[in-house]
C-alpha cells in the first residue's frame, strides 16, 4: 500500500502518512461446466454416452424416452422409413422403447461417442463393424442385461431397455465421458449471428418419411412432426430441439439382404457435404465433414468457421441427395 505525505501546522507543514488503496483485484469468473453433448450447465456426472438404436414405423409410435436423448441421428432404413440412433448422456430415462435391429452406418455414426451402443437383433457384419469403429455393444440377442419385452407392444415392436442397466456394463474402455460435440453459446449460435428468420423445417427423406420442425416461442424450441402430426412421446412430451442439423448425405444400396429380401441402404457418412442449421427460430447453411469412420463430426459455417449451436438437444436429420428440406 502507498504512502500520500501531508504537511498543515500554523507555522508550517507538519508530515503525516496517508494510506492510499492498492487497486482491486480483477477476478475472472470461473466458467462453468456444461454437458459435453447439449452444452447445458448442470451437475456433471462421468459416465459414457449410451447410443441406442430406437425404431419409428408408423407402429413403433409412440416412443418412450426418446424425449431425453442428448443427439437423435435420423437415418433412412429399408422401405425409405427412418430409425433412430438416440445418445444419452446427461438424462436417463426409466426406460427406453421400442428398440430395434443395427444398421451398417451406426458404428461410423456414433464411434466418435467412444460409448455402448445398444440394439435388438443385426446381422454380423454390421456388429462386427461398430465394435471395430470402437463402440461397446450391448445386444438382447445375446442375453446382455437391461432388456425386456412390454405386453403393450406387439413383436417386433416390444423390446424396452433400462439405460442404467446398459451402462452398468460397461467395460474398461468405455468408462469416459464423450467428447464435446459442437461449440455452444445461447447468444450466439450460427443461426442466430447469420441466419434469417425461420418458423418451420419441412424435410424430405423418402416418400414415406417427411418429418417437419416448427418454431416454438413459448418453449422456444423447435417440436417434431411426423407427416403433418405431432410427433408425441408415451409420456405426452412432443418431441423437441433446440438446434436441427440437416445434413446432405448419399445412401448406397448394399448387396446383401434383410431378412426379408429387401437391400439395405447404407448412409455415407464419412466424406463430405452441405446442409443446413436451425436454431432459435433462425436457419443458416453449413457444411460438413468426417474424415474417417472413427472420426468426430465436424460442421462449418458459411465462412468456414465452426459451427455454434444453442445449448440443448440437436436432431441431425441425415437427408439422402435424392431427398430435400425447405426452411421458411
Amino acid at each position: 500500500m502507498g504512502l500520500i505525505r501531508h504537511t498543515t501546522d500554523a507555522s508550517g507543514p507538519i508530515l503525516t502518512d496517508i494510506p492510499t488503496p492498492e487497486p482491486a483485484e480483477v477476478l475472472t469468473p470461473m466458467p462453468k461446466p456444461s454437458w459435453a453433448l447439449t452444452g447445458v450447465v448442470g451437475n456433471l456426472v462421468q459416465r459414457p454416452a449410451l447410443v441406442v438404436k430406437v425404431e419409428n414405423a408408423e407402429e413403433s409410435r409412440p416412443q418412450e424416452g426418446l424425449e431425453d436423448a442428448d443427439i437423435v441421428f435420423e437415418e433412412m432404413v429399408e422401405g425409405g422409413i427412418t430409425r433412430f440412433a438416440a445418445i444419452f448422456h446427461s438424462t436417463l430415462p426409466t426406460q427406453i422403447a421400442p428398440i430395434r435391429s443395427v444398421r451398417p452406418m451406426d458404428g461410423p455414426i456414433a464411434s466418435w461417442t467412444g460409448g455402448l451402443l445398444a440394439f435388438s437383433g443385426g446381422q454380423e457384419q454390421f456388429t462386427s463393424r461398430a465394435r471395430n469403429d470402437g463402440l461397446q455393444l450391448v445386444s438382447m440377442d445375446w442375453g446382455d442385461d437391461g432388456f425386456s419385452r412390454e405386453a403393450s407392444r406387439y413383436s417386433p415392436h416390444d423390446v424396452a431397455g433400462d439405460p442404467v442397466a446398459f451402462l452398468a456394463q460397461a467395460d474398461g474402455d468405455h468408462q469416459a465421458s464423450p467428447p464435446q460435440f459442437c461449440a455452444f453459446d445461447a447468444t450466439g449460435s450460427t443461426a442466430h449471428v447469420s441466419g434469417a428468420a425461420t418458423t418451420s423445417v419441412s424435410i424430405t427423406i423418402s416418400s414415406v418419411a417427411q418429418p417437419s420442425w416448427d418454431w416454438d416461442d413459448a418453449s422456444h424450441s423447435w417440436l417434431r412432426s411426423e407427416d403433418g402430426s405431432p410427433a408425441m412421446t408415451t409420456s405426452g412430451v412432443q418431441l423437441s430441439a433446440a438446434n436441427v442439423l440437416v445434413v446432405s448425405v448419399e445412401v448406397v444400396s448394399l448387396a446383401g439382404t434383410d431378412a426379408a429380401g429387401t437391400h439395405i441402404p447404407e448412409t455415407i457418412v464419412v466424406g463430405s457435404g452441405t446442409g443446413m442449421v436451425a436454431s432459435g427460430g433462425m436457419s443458416a447453411p453449413i457444411t460438413w465433414q468426417k474424415d474417417s469412420e472413427t472420426a468426430p463430426w465436424q460442421f462449418f459455417d458459411g465462412s468456414g468457421a465452426p459451427l455454434v449451436l444453442t445449448p440443448g438437444t440437436t436432431w441431425v436429420e441425415l437427408v439422402p441427395t435424392s431427398g430435400n428440406w425447405t426452411a421458411s
